[in-house]
Order: structure tokens, then sequence, then C-alpha cells
């Protein structure tokens, strides 16, 4: 029993991990492997493939994932979640990616920088964007008229 299993291993490094950096929540990290594995599945990559190319994702690709697969799991949360995280750039995820790659949780190409996160993607405008209500709707209107026929 005095073995560790290799998920113990993984989440040993990985609480270690945001011991040593606290600015993002385990759960961000938990996201980016999964908005890796979306991607990579998305672009019909080869996870397992030996050649590079055929495997790798860009940071530019990746943050693109991000954001997809935040809007499929949060919906209209998103923006929420991400700025209870700490991850409203492009330049936060490249923080969390990096952190991995230097704990042995990720592997990068030799051409793979912080700087390819670094596009000015700005996660609260793209996620916002995604749910404007550009009806005509006025909901104070319409709670005024519920409450001054309500209290008459």
């Amino acid at each position: 029993m005095g073995k560790k299993t290799a998920n113990k291993t993984w989440w040993d490094k990985l609480n270690g991990l945001t011991q040593k950096d606290s600015r993002y929540p385990v759960a961000a990290y938990q996201f980016v492997f999964e908005a890796l594995d979306y991607t990579v599945h998305r672009l019909q990559k080869d996870p397992i493939s030996l050649q590079e190319h055929e495997r790798h994702v860009t940071g530019q690709e990746l943050l693109n994932g991000v954001n997809e697969y935040a809007l499929n799991q949060f919906g209209y949360m998103a923006k929420t979640v991400f700025e209870q995280w700490g991850t409203v750039r492009g330049e936060d995820f490249g923080e969390i990616v990096f952190n991995l790659v230097e704990s042995g949780l990720m592997g990068k190409t030799e051409s793979d920088t912080k700087n390819d996160f670094d596009v000015g993607h700005d996660f609260k405008k793209t996620l916002e964007e995604q749910f404007r209500f550009k009806g005509k709707f006025d909901v104070t209107l319409q709670l005024d008229n519920y409450l001054k026929a309500r209290y008459k």
C-alpha cells in the first residue's frame, strides 16, 4: 500500500502546482485539460500519434477551444466562472498551460511559448457577446407593471 497510483500522483502534482502558484484554482487546471481534449477532437487530431503535426494544438487553437468548450459547459455563466477563476485573458490560460508543462503534466513543442497565448483574447468580451440580448423586451417595465397591478 506504500505505492501511489498514477491518478494519485497526477492529483498530487496538480495540488502541489496550485500551492506553488495560487493564482488559479484546481478547477481551472482541470478545465484546461478538458478543453484541450475537446479541441483535439474538434480539430480531429490524433492525441496518441507519434507525429507532432498530427497531435499538436497551437495556443490560438486551444484558446478557441477554451471559448467553445466554456460555452458548451457553462452557457451564459461562462463569463462568471472565468472571472471567479481569474482567467479572463488568453495570457491567463497560457500561464496555466505552462505551469502544467513545467510540472510535467502537459507537453509542448520546441516552438511553443507563453507568447502564443498573448493574442489579445478577452474572454469577458467574447463570452458576453454570445449572450447579448438584442430584443426590445424591457424587464424593468414589465416588473413595474406587475408591481403596480399587484399592489393597487
